[in-house]
């Protein structure tokens, strides 16, 4: 199992006995290392001198196959859930080596208690959001924010081991889930301050067995918020309803239409967006470095969590007016008379939608280049052939889809152009015709799928050839 948690920051290193005491473990013969660990990571290849290697153990790998191989590395100690024989190192004998790493991350969030935790959930826009909270807080201290997809039941522990108690003053915790029961499970080590939804969506609809079971799981994050904590609600959102009577234990802050904070004279511009913003402490006016009115409702969300968490609206205006997309979501590059809009990093139909509207917002010809949206379930077929309804009625040049549900949303589209393509090198050599035909017009390509899709490989193979 190779889950990179690479940071660079200095962290705090652990003794023995608290490794023994947070995992609930056995030092096995009673040997335990006499130097503090420095860092406790579940990717054997990185491990070296003051590491512990924590063995996961899956359905598909068991990385207690890999021991060995992080002792010749010079691991100091390794966490395991069965005795490996003939080892040189000391092992710390757990129950569960995933419980385990929630178990350690628990401790240092523990370890923590002047800490301000907030954590978010969503169909879409949490990482976004995530974003603009990171820039809102880290103005005011030390913040810790999640990483890359570290959101899940492994990931959300290894942010919470890079905490330092003397140092951190928040932390901003996307939490995601893939099944029910995971954001219970996450949001109990998070412990957070405030905590919300920001959507319901049908981002793993297949999982969830529909929206009210996504809106079921998402929910799970309320319960934990911290005694006097404030649930964050999407005003605006259809199961609002539901969400409310999850959070109900809790005050509550809502965002969005309707809600206690919302944006008014939204102006949407190519790259950017403005808009004031109308809360209950007063009216600011934002200028927001992110295209899209899906960007505009993640702001509202970003700055309802930094209200409840009693952050001034002056540091809210600079904090979203500075802050930065993050990797693969919506980055405009500009090359020659071409704009090429990475947004690879995800995809679900809602922010599909929300992708063409940009699209439609820049010069030139426009192209959006999708690939297949995963975790669907039954409702892959529907949902592709709906996204192709909508796509066709965007003001859009060309629909460029590539991947195994290609031609069900050109069916979908029933436009001209809209094109379907199995394969990327296909769907490459139609861009390039399109491109050629067009010469030297200014174009504009969108490129969009999800994780598994690689549509950055797409957008890299253009860019060389234009």
């Amino acid at each position: 199992m190779h889950t990179s948690t690479t940071s660079t920051a200095p962290l705090v290193p652990w003794s023995s006995d608290q490794l023994q005491q947070a995992t609930q473990g056995q030092w096995l013969h009673n040997q335990h290392p006499d130097t503090s660990i420095l860092r406790i990571l579940t990717d054997s290849r990185q491990a070296k001198a003051g590491d512990a290697f924590l063995a996961l153990k899956g359905e598909r790998f068991d990385a207690h196959d890999f021991v060995q191989q992080v002792v010749e590395q010079g691991a100091t100690c390794v966490i395991v859930q069965r005795e490996i024989t003939g080892l040189s190192i000391p092992q710390l004998i757990v129950a569960d080596t995933r419980l385990a790493l929630g178990h350690l991350g628990a401790y240092r969030r523990q370890q923590c208690q002047h800490l301000n935790v907030v954590a978010l959930t969503g169909s879409s826009g949490k990482t976004t959001t995530k974003e603009m909270l990171g820039s809102i807080f880290s103005r005011l201290g030390a913040t810790l924010v999640t990483r890359g997809n570290l959101n899940n039941d492994l990931g959300v522990p290894m942010m919470l081991l890079e905490l330092r108690p003397d140092e951190h003053r928040y932390a901003v915790m996307e939490l995601g889930a893939s099944h029910q029961g995971e954001i219970d499970y996450t949001s109990n080590l998070v412990q957070p301050d405030v905590a919300g939804i920001i959507n319901i969506g049908t981002a793993h609809l297949g999982e969830f067995g529909g929206r009210q079971g996504i809106c079921n799981a998402k929910s799970e994050i309320y319960p934990h918020i911290k005694t006097g904590g404030i649930a964050i609600i999407p005003a605006a959102d259809d199961f609002v309803e539901p969400i409310r009577q999850a959070a109900q234990a809790y005050r509550q802050l809502s965002f969005g239409k309707g809600g206690d904070i919302y944006a008014e004279n939204i102006q949407l511009h190519a790259q950017s967006s403005s808009f004031d913003l109308i809360t209950p402490q007063g009216e600011v006016h934002i200028e927001l470095p992110f295209a899209g009115e899906h960007n505009v409702h993640n702001a509202e969300a970003a700055a309802a969590f930094a209200l409840a968490m009693q952050v001034g609206l002056e540091d809210i205006v600079f904090g979203l007016a500075q802050a930065k997309g993050a990797k693969g979501r919506l980055n405009f590059i500009q090359h020659q008379q071409y704009l090429l809009i990475d947004d690879t990093y995800n995809a679900n139909p809602n922010s599909m939608r929300a992708a063409a509207d940009v699209l439609a917002q820049q010069n030139g010809i426009k192209v959006m280049v999708i690939g297949d949206i995963g975790e669907l379930g039954d409702d892959a077929q529907a949902e592709h052939f709906a996204l192709g309804q909508a796509l066709a009625e965007k003001p859009l040049d060309y629909i460029v889809a590539v991947g195994e549900y290609a031609t069900i949303i050109a069916n979908g589209a029933k436009a001209a152009h809209c094109s379907a393509y199995t394969n990327q090198q296909d769907a490459l050599a139609a861009l390039l015709t399109i491109v050629n035909k067009h010469q030297p017009q200014p174009m504009s390509f969108l490129f969009k799928g999800s994780r598994y899709t690689h549509m950055e490989d797409v957008l890299a193979a253009l860019m060389e050839k234009l």
